[in-house]
């Protein structure tokens, strides 16, 4: 069986690239590391250093054991919180995956409202897009992106609850051509620089990239990334326009609009999926009840008005600017 930690002191001292600077770093004499190295290399049969002029160099093994063992180490981990909570009786948890403009937007409220039922209660929100899982707890609620008249997704062991319809909205630099329109032909940027604030080609993309082929192109991209506060920044300098679901633009930074989308409108439904658990029932029940109310409050099933997304006031830019 191999141990975990000296698994853990693998990894420490390929980083730090030398056993004394591992040993500086953990808090433990060279002479330690040394040995739990050679521990490790009898319980794997594996050659982990080969001497090199006076030091010793890491082999291509121990490199791919330390690879190996990250995810392992992640779960590990995962698996020490859960027994660290269950000994000190604060074993309550409810875990939340959604996307990043759910965790911006509607995290805040449905936190306190669980934690109002369970003060006790820690809640761990993640991303889930894009999807890894490793290190983490089977997700609770899990919010997730789907096409709007599309296949409705069904999880195994959850309830599905439909949240909202939102429309996306084509955001432009202020100064833009098509900026001064009550609306954007979807084709009509088929010709511009786009921002992708999706790189990793999670659904919320895909139905973007499905409304552009409906519309006859593909998006040619001057930037892409992973994060639509940072796209907002980009397009706000110029660097090309983006399209992006109106929960991600809250407030819009200055020398920035958006624009309801036409022709063909892009849309996208959300959906809260509730694990059926009973030990977590009231607390799921709770979490859900405020995502609606959450959802309520949005533009739900039409597109904002061009008044309700135009350039914010000048208070208003600057906030968004600062935050």
């Amino acid at each position: 069986m191999l141990n975990p930690r000296r698994l853990e002191i693998l990894r420490a001292v390929l980083a730090a690239g030398s056993i004394n600077r591992a040993a500086r770093n953990l808090g433990y004499s060279s002479a330690t590391i040394s040995q739990h190295m050679a521990a490790l290399a009898r319980e794997t049969g594996l050659v982990l250093f080969e001497k090199q002029g006076r030091g010793i160099v890491a082999t291509d093994a121990a490199r791919d054991l330390a690879d190996q063992a990250q995810s392992l180490l992640a779960d590990f981990g995962r698996l020490e919180r859960v027994v660290a909570d269950l000994r000190g009786g604060q074993g309550q948890h409810l875990a939340i995956a959604c996307f990043a403009s759910a965790a911006e937007q509607w995290m805040p409220a449905v936190a306190l409202a669980v934690r109002r039922l369970q003060p006790n209660l820690t809640v761990e929100i993640s991303l889930n897009e894009p999807v890894d899982g490793r290190g983490r707890r089977r997700p609770d609620l899990d919010i997730r992106t789907e096409p709007a008249g599309g296949v409705e997704l069904e999880l195994d062991g959850y309830r599905r609850h439909e949240l909202l319809v939102e429309e996306l909205v084509a955001v432009l630099p202020a100064a833009h051509p098509l900026a001064g329109g009550d609306e954007v032909g979807l084709g009509d940027l088929a010709d511009e620089p786009w921002v992708d604030h999706d790189i990793y080609d999670s659904p919320i993309g895909r139905i973007v990239l499905s409304a552009c082929s409906a519309a006859g192109f593909a998006p040619r991209y001057a930037a892409r990334l992973d994060d639509h506060r940072a796209a907002l920044r980009l397009v706000a300098a110029g660097v090309g326009v983006a399209v992006l679901p109106r929960l991600a633009v809250p407030e819009l930074v200055e020398g920035v609009v958006a624009r309801p989308l036409v022709r063909p409108a892009v849309s996208r439904r959300i959906i809260a999926h509730a694990r059926q658990d009973r030990r977590r029932a009231a607390l799921v029940a709770c979490a859900v009840e405020q995502l609606r109310t959450c959802a309520a409050q949005e533009p739900a099933r039409q597109a904002p008005t061009a008044e309700a997304l135009a350039t914010p006031t000048e208070p208003t830019a600057r906030r968004a600017a600062a935050g």
